[in-house]
Formats: structure tokens, C-alpha cells, sequence
């Protein structure tokens, strides 16, 4: 794949985070008028008045959300895969190979983290420069070359080039919210069931409502998936190619996405959303490829990224 261009790229990440904020709020308004409408017995005046009275405390809810996550997003994705900050005296080949790229590109030195797993696995994350961080395994630091290592460090450093990071993080946040909805909706159809009701019609009438309300946030959850799912799996191709610019060596890059391919569980890495931020997804096994999961992963087949790569060699 041709790689397009450091600034087209950031250009075009910058309209997606853009869509992305304007999308996601008008997927949820849109969930919640269908509710409105699909709920109960009102006309559609009427449905549009119960719309409107609420609105302003759904977004309320929403900035609230965001607000909390896109400030703590560095401590929840730390939380949820065991990083830790790599110290200098601890690993000086690793803080070597990043300055030399960052002073290659112009880059300012992102953080460094390390998570204690003998898997090989890395991501980056960070809104700007003051978050940006190049998390690495244990297992990949150990197990790859100075070539192949470098290669995985470009690859990330290219994400934050690209600022993919970035799109990738109002995603996480903006998904987890149709999540949360969608298994609140399901909880309260559990509580209804096993709670006492005043009368048989009621509890008609409650499981009814529960049921549009589940309809409705899965619906909504679906095209969220959908949303993500467009923006995320290009960026991989194009953070290989962006590697293989950097470092001149394809076929480093090649080499380390097949010894990745073999082994890249990150044992505590349980949440899909913080796995896409991956270079290889750590939840699912390589031998999934043919899975439902993977058919709407956010990371393109590793084999075709090896075989792209491996015709620049």
C-alpha cells in the first residue's frame, strides 16, 4: 500500500476526529428520539416534546462523560494493561532506539512504558504531546532484534505522527458510552423479571419498554461498531508503511508481525476497545482469522500486512 503522506494523513485524522465528535453525540440523540417514539402510545408532536425536554440532559451527560474520560484516558489505559513506566537505567536499548527515530522525524520523546507479559505486543496512546506514550511487552523487548524492535517502535511513532491516537481514543470513549447503555438496558430487563410488580399489565408494559430499549441501544451499539470500524483498520496499513519509510527496513517490520502473530496475548488485557489500540489485537488468537470477531476486527489480517510489507523487501 502506498503510504499518502505525513500531512494528508494528519489531515485527514483531524476530520475524522472532527466527524467523529459531531457522529457519535448525533448517534445517541437519534437512539434516544427512537425510544421516545417507539416507547410509548404519544403521537409523534408528543414524542417530539419528551425529545426536546431531554436533549439538553443528554448532552449534559455526554460532555460529562467525555470530559472525564478524555482527561483520565491515560490512567484508564494503564489500569487496564498493567503498563508500567520503563525507566532509562532499566532498559537503555529501548530509550536508544526511540530517540534516535524521534530525532530522525523531528519528534518530541514520548513516554515509555513497559507491561509484564512475556507475549510480544505494543501500542501507542495519547491525545498530544504532553500524553503521547509508546507502551512495549516484556516479551517483545526481550524476544525481537535491534532491527525488529525498531521496526514496532516506527510503527507506533508513526500512529502519533498520524495522530491515529487520537481518533482512536474519542472512539474508545464514545463506543463505551452505546456499551454502557446497552448493558443497562439488558440489566434493567433482568431487575424487571425478578422483581415484584403491582400488577400483570404493568409488568406487560415495563418488559415492553425494557425490550424497545434494548432494540434501540443494540441498534445504536451496532452502528457505533460500524463508525469505528471505518476509521480503524486503514490506519494499521499505513503505520506499516510509515515504519517502513522511517527505517528503511521492511522486511525488520516483517520479520517482528510474524514472531508477533505467534504470540500476542497480553494476558491482562480484557477490554476490545483498548485491544485495537495494538498492534496485533492481544485478546483474540492468531488462529481466529476466520472468526466472526475478526471479520469485524479493527485490525486487518496480520498476514496481509506481512505480505504488503514483504514486497518492498
Amino acid at each position: 500500500m502506498k503510504y499518502v503522506g505525513l500531512s494528508r494523513q494528519i489531515q485527514r485524522n483531524n476530520i475524522n476526529s472532527f466527524l467523529l465528535l459531531i457522529a457519535f453525540p448525533l448517534l445517541l440523540l437519534a437512539m434516544f428520539y427512537a425510544f421516545f417514539f417507539f416507547a410509548g402510545n404519544q403521537t409523534t408532536e408528543e414524542a417530539n416534546s419528551y425529545f426536546i425536554r431531554v436533549m439538553p440532559f443528554v448532552l449534559i451527560g455526554v460532555g460529562i462523560w467525555f470530559l472525564i474520560a478524555w482527561a483520565g484516558h491515560t490512567t484508564f489505559i494503564r489500569m487496564a494493561t498493567g503498563a508500567k513506566p520503563l525507566e532509562r537505567k532499566e532498559n537503555k536499548r529501548v530509550y536508544n532506539l526511540v530517540e534516535n527515530l524521534c530525532i530522525s522525524q523531528g519528534m518530541t520523546l514520548p513516554k515509555l512504558y513497559i507491561i509484564d507479559d512475556d507475549s510480544l505486543n505494543a501500542f501507542a496512546s495519547g491525545i498530544d504531546h504532553r500524553s503521547y506514550s509508546v507502551s512495549l511487552s516484556k516479551g517483545i523487548i526481550e524476544k525481537l532484534s535491534d532491527e525488529e524492535l525498531e521496526g514496532v517502535i516506527a510503527h507506533e511513532l508513526t500512529h502519533i505522527r498520524n495522530r491515529d491516537v487520537r481518533v482512536l481514543i474519542i472512539s474508545i470513549v464514545f463506543v463505551g458510552i452505546f456499551a454502557f447503555l446497552a448493558e443497562l438496558a439488558f440489566r434493567s430487563l433482568r431487575f424487571v423479571g425478578s422483581g415484584k410488580r403491582s400488577s400483570d399489565k404493568d409488568g406487560k408494559s415495563s418488559g415492553a419498554i425494557i425490550l424497545i430499549a434494548i432494540a434501540v441501544t443494540a441498534v445504536a451499539y451496532l452502528i457505533s461498531i460500524f463508525l469505528r470500524f471505518g476509521i480503524s483498520r486503514k490506519r494499521e496499513y499505513l503505520a506499516d508503511a510509515g515504519a517502513a519509510e522511517l527505517t528503511k527496513k521492511p522486511y525488520a517490520l516483517a520479520s517482528a508481525l510474524k514472531k508477533i502473530s505467534n504470540d500476542p496475548m497480553i494476558e491482562a488485557v480484557e477490554s476490545r476497545d483498548v485491544a485495537q489500540l495494538f498492534i496485533q489485537n492481544p485478546t483474540l488468537s492468531a488462529h481466529k482469522s476466520a472468526s466472526w470477531d475478526n471479520m469485524f476486527s479493527t485490525h486487518p489480517p496480520i498476514e496481509k500486512r506481512i505480505a504488503l510489507l514483504e514486497q518492498f523487501v
